[in-house]
């Protein structure tokens, strides 16, 4: 999908341009030269882990939403960074664009751990189980120990910011459709709520990390505009 604003000129002073860098070096590393980390899997030491896994590290709180799981994943990430994060970016200056990405992230992160606890707790008994417990579950085992990765959370943060910003800003879908921000936004999170709660076999995206990311969005900009009126 694609707005209606011409497309800004890269500036490589800008933070988005910076972020964008920085996923792609991440990515570039973990993908070329896997055998530098332990293991050999970057995901494993970068990805999020839940707090009881014992691959859990804080650093990974930062560094997971800098990892990407394949070509298409950090396509699309990067893609609505750029095409949605510039707008922002001007509109807020730098240093405020910067402070709402990571928050957004870090709300989708909280979030989505929040559910994980919730799982957790329903196939344990406990938030945090003893070992034998979570070896004992295939389940429970990959629910803690498969690490997330991605910056989809922030993303959904910076497209939330956006459709309420820009609300009947047309949007093409595929190109060719044009749908307005402020309805593809609350399409997309439905979408989200009903795919978190179906819980389909096989299905790897991590949801409520998006809610996470959008409910931020959300809650920040109405904090920042409550006592502005702007029409975009």
């Amino acid at each position: 999908m694609y707005s209606n604003f011409r497309s800004p000129q890269i500036d490589t002073r800008s933070v988005v341009f910076n972020l964008i860098a920085i996923n792609i070096f991440f990515f570039a590393v973990s993908s070329l030269l896997p055998g530098i980390f332990p293991g050999g899997s970057p995901n494993v030491l970068l990805g999020l882990h839940y707090p009881s896994s014992e691959y859990f590290k804080p650093f990974q709180i930062i560094t997971h939403m800098f990892m990407h799981g394949g070509i298409v994943h950090i396509f699309f990430n990067m893609f609505n960074l750029y095409m949605f994060g510039t707008i922002l970016e001007r509109v807020w200056g730098p240093k405020r664009f910067l402070e709402f990405y990571f928050i957004t992230g870090l709300g989708a992160m909280l979030l989505h751990t929040g559910v994980q606890a919730i799982e957790v707790f329903r196939l344990s008994g406990s938030v945090a189980p003893p070992m034998h417990i979570v070896n004992s579950s295939e389940q429970l085992y990959g629910l803690i120990n498969a690490p997330t990765i991605g910056a989809s959370g922030a993303v959904f943060g910076l497209l939330t910011a956006f459709a309420m910003l820009f609300a009947n800003t047309e949007l093409y879908i595929y190109g060719a459709i044009p749908v307005k921000a402020k309805y593809l936004i609350i399409a997309m999170v439905l979408w989200e709520l009903y795919s978190g709660f179906s819980n389909s076999p096989g299905d790897n995206v991590a949801h409520f990390a998006h809610l996470g990311g959008a409910l931020i969005g959300f809650i920040i900009v109405k904090i920042w505009n409550r006592n502005r009126n702007f029409l975009y």
